[in-house]
């Protein structure tokens, strides 16, 4: 307890308030409602303890990076309601063992991937094409010539539903770099939805810990953050 009787604030719940107001503040400042972006909390390699602080705490968005981890710490965690996201690349031979756990899939990036969940699912899978903006060879993702492609072959396949895009911002870049990063994955949501109205591609994953504000200002409707919830890896 605090000298005045009040409960002090845990480190978490610190910087969760701090990062809540950044994040107001930019939705403020380019003229967007707080309620259009989600903040997703990257737990990976953090225990289920923090993810259960965070849950104490309001969070409902848990993100992981390997299939390992998340299906672990799932089973820790059942007694809680939250939606995981898998937000690392997805190997076909995981696929089974991640749909039971699985809100959504932010690394859709080839259609065998695709073929592999409508296979294995036994309710629907909503899924973001990863599409890589910023030319890097390691990372992941469709290409931005390769995505209309890639759309037109996942038209039909049962059990999966595509609801926008995600990708990665240059590490390390500048504000012109990263926000030409975002800006070329709304440009590409926008001439898609253009060409398939059917479809609802109304998700932008996109923003990190360091380049959420630039994102939000981009469009960003889904927030990556780790670091800035549970500390430094």
């Amino acid at each position: 307890m605090g000298a005045d009787g009040r409960k002090e604030m845990t480190a978490m719940q610190e910087a969760l308030e701090a990062l809540r107001d950044e994040i107001e503040a930019a939705c403020a400042g380019t003229g967007r409602s707080r309620e259009e972006v989600t903040l997703i909390a990257v737990s990976k390699t953090f225990p289920a303890a923090a993810i259960r602080e965070a849950h104490e705490l309001g969070l409902r968005d848990f993100g992981e990076n390997r299939v390992q981890e998340l299906t672990a710490k799932a089973e820790d965690l059942r007694d809680l309601e939250f939606r995981w996201h898998l937000i690392g690349p997805l190997q076909t031979n995981k696929v089974r063992a991640i749909l039971p756990h699985l809100g959504l899939l932010h690394s859709l990036d080839r259609i065998d991937l695709a073929r592999e969940i409508s296979r294995r699912a036994v309710r629907p899978i909503e899924a973001l094409i990863q599409v890589n903006t910023t030319a890097e060879k390691s990372k992941s993702g469709v290409e931005p010539e390769g995505l209309a492609a890639l759309l037109d072959a996942l038209e039909g396949i049962p059990s999966l539903t595509v609801r926008g895009l995600m990708t990665i911002g240059p590490l390390g870049g500048d504000e012109r770099s990263v926000r030409t990063a975002f800006a070329t994955l709304r440009s590409l949501r926008e001439r898609e939805q253009a060409r398939r109205p059917e479809l609802d591609l109304a998700a932008l994953s996109m923003g990190m810990s360091g380049d959420f504000a630039w994102a939000i200002a981009e469009g960003a409707t889904h927030l990556r953050i780790g670091s800035r919830i549970f500390g430094r890896r």
